[in-house]
């Protein structure tokens, strides 16, 4: 009698991809997600910082302000477009989120400058009041993480729960997560 089990292959390729190709990870992964890409870009900012203050001979944090701001919001905007084209921040590799267009490909440069320059809408409403209404660093603390809660809410309002700068710059964020292989 001949045994009528076949010896398991290795799994091709196809089987290992990500899971769910066009599943939108939850929106507690997205935030942890989103949390941890902020303590990574302190060091970016830090970095860039140190670099424009040696550049302009800055001897006063005050000094030169505008033009700081404007060339962090620069790097980020070089840092973001480069591994959304990508498809992912080392943040997003470790918890597994990639951003896809909506047929489910990479971004082009445009679209991740784009996506980058609309998710400022996380910040811009808050950031408007601040300074007509004279804020202190507790309202405006306040101010901001209520309008990041209602940002990330607002996701559970459109069909797929997708940010909705997402779905203004024609971008979704998908699960990663690597199949898990069965053998049957």
């Amino acid at each position: 009698m001949t045994d009528s089990k076949q010896p398991s292959e290795a799994p091709s390729p196809s089987v290992t991809s990500a899971i769910g190709a066009n599943e939108t990870p939850g929106l507690m992964r997205r935030m942890a997600c989103w949390l941890y890409e902020g303590m990574l870009l302190f060091g970016v900012l830090f970095i860039a910082g140190y670099l424009f203050s040696a550049l302009t001979q800055q001897r006063h944090a005050l000094t030169g302000r505008h033009a700081l701001m404007a060339f962090l919001f620069l790097v980020l905007g070089i840092y973001f477009t480069w591994f959304w084209s990508k498809g992912q921040t080392l943040a997003m590799k470790t918890w597994h989120i990639r951003v896809t267009d909506l047929r489910g490909q990479s971004l082009t440069q445009a679209r991740a400058l784009l996506r980058y320059v609309l998710s400022w809408l996380w910040f811009l409403p808050p950031l408007a009041l601040i300074a007509p209404f004279h804020l202190g660093a507790g309202e405006t603390s306040v101010l901001m993480i209520g309008w990041i809660l209602v940002w990330a809410l607002l996701a559970r309002f459109h069909t797929r729960r997708q940010f909705w700068h997402d779905v203004l710059a024609g971008t979704q964020l998908v699960d990663a997560r690597p199949r898990s292989i069965s053998h049957d």
